[in-house]
């Protein structure tokens, strides 16, 4: 069994590509390079693509040759911090409308299309998603949208208390949302609508039924929420790495994210989303183990 693992960090965009807006972050690029110490020290042969050189198709080629390479047993990590978008939905997949998107640095590539490449991996494998960017969850119901909306008028007021009864979650001043502006991503919609439109049509309304490999997204927010960025890493990435500790956490991918999920703020709840084919095993294990769980089926 093999570890691969692909880490895309963007702390600029291609102004030329989005009508003069250069996407400034900061932790992003630092948000890739600590995945990137994590997976070398876990095991994994990783590549890593940053600002310029995480273009569409750079993201899509590598996702793409994993899913070429990796056999039942493997596990394809994935990590993307950047800028989270949304373009409007033409295949009535999206209950809000909307697709979700990772913001590169030529374009938006979009849920869909995503979905479609996790479709492309062998059955056996697992593939996990860490994703610190905005509207970066999978769609959540009205009941917890109203209760996310509630959360936030609290935080408004001064009232928030924090995440599951933590400690009081402040926001600091020169926090930055990773989220493209509206007037921007309008624009780009309305440039790019054609793109957007053949890919949406190219990748179709995939299904988790399509998808054959067992896949697991942990992501920084809910698909209604903001991811924040911070000085030295994303508030997501930044409390996952000091729940890892090093390696020194113990427990499954359902317990990392419930600790996560316990330090952070109301206003960005981490989500866990998995899809495709269901193996409560690998939920089970030990994160980033590359090791198969006991009685998988890995290839000969």
């Amino acid at each position: 069994m093999t570890g691969y693992s692909l880490h895309i960090g963007l702390n600029r965009v291609d102004p030329d590509a989005y009508g003069g807006w250069d996407g400034k972050l900061n932790g992003c690029v630092n948000d890739a390079n600590a995945m990137l110490r994590l997976a070398t020290a876990t095991g994994f042969q990783p590549v890593q693509l940053l600002d310029a050189a995480a273009t569409s198709q750079a993201v899509i080629t590598q996702i793409g040759a994993y899913a070429r390479t990796a056999v039942a047993g493997d596990l394809v990590l994935l990590t993307y911090s950047g800028h989270g978008g949304q373009v409007a939905d033409i295949d009535g997949d999206e209950p809000d409308q909307q697709d979700e998107t990772w913001v590169l640095f030529d374009r938006q590539v979009l849920d869909d299309e995503l979905r479609r490449m996790y479709a492309q991996f062998a059955a056996g494998v697992r593939v996990l998603v860490i994703s610190d960017s905005c509207h970066s969850g999978t769609v959540i119901r009205d009941v917890e949208r109203d209760a996310v909306l509630q959360q936030e008028r609290e935080h408004d007021l001064g009232l928030e208390t924090g995440a599951r009864g933590g400690p009081p979650a402040v926001l600091p001043p020169a926090a930055v949302a990773r989220v493209m502006p509206r007037g921007v991503a309008e624009k780009d919609d309305k440039a790019r609508r054609a793109t957007y439109e053949f890919v949406q049509s190219l990748a179709g309304a995939t299904t988790d039924e399509d998808v054959a490999a067992s896949v697991l997204l942990i992501s920084g927010c809910q698909d209604d929420q903001y991811s924040y960025d911070g000085p030295v890493n994303g508030e997501f990435t930044g409390t996952l790495l000091r729940v890892w500790d090093e390696g020194a956490f113990a427990g499954s991918y359902v317990d990392l994210h419930r600790k996560v999920l316990d330090q952070m703020p109301s206003r960005q709840q981490p989500n866990f989303y998995p899809m495709g084919t269901p193996d409560d095993a690998f939920l089970a294990q030990q994160p980033f183990a590359i090791t198969p769980p006991a009685g998988a089926t890995t290839a000969s």
